[in-house]
């Protein structure tokens, strides 16, 4: 994803988590091109950034226009999971809250 799409990609999820509380956990979307987004849901608001070093109690893969989808409220995110259109590492309590917002 180039830089101007990850940014896109940070403030839109940004927009999303404006008005959650914490969820005492960290949550990274790895995209297939090696780029990620990290939501640090230990605060209030989440922050989010363009991260992919940080270690994350929750990974979740997906490809550029799966992410797109869930963003825009055209694809639920329990849907993409069931479909194998994204795969989740780590907690699963962690990506429920992320999909809380994002679905």
């Amino acid at each position: 994803m180039d830089d101007a799409k990850l940014a896109k990609a940070v403030e839109l999820v940004q927009g999303k988590v404006n008005g959650m509380d914490a969820f005492g956990s960290t949550v990274r979307f790895d995209f297939t091109d090696g780029s990620a987004v990290l939501v640090d849901g230990n605060n209030t608001p989440p922050t989010v950034a363009a991260d992919t070093e940080s270690d994350a109690d929750c990974t979740i893969s997906a490809d550029e226009d799966t992410f797109q989808e869930m963003m825009d409220g055209d694809l639920d995110p329990t849907a993409a999971f069931m479909t194998g259109k994204i795969k989740i590492d780590g907690s699963m309590g962690a990506a429920m809250a992320i999909a809380k917002v994002l679905g």
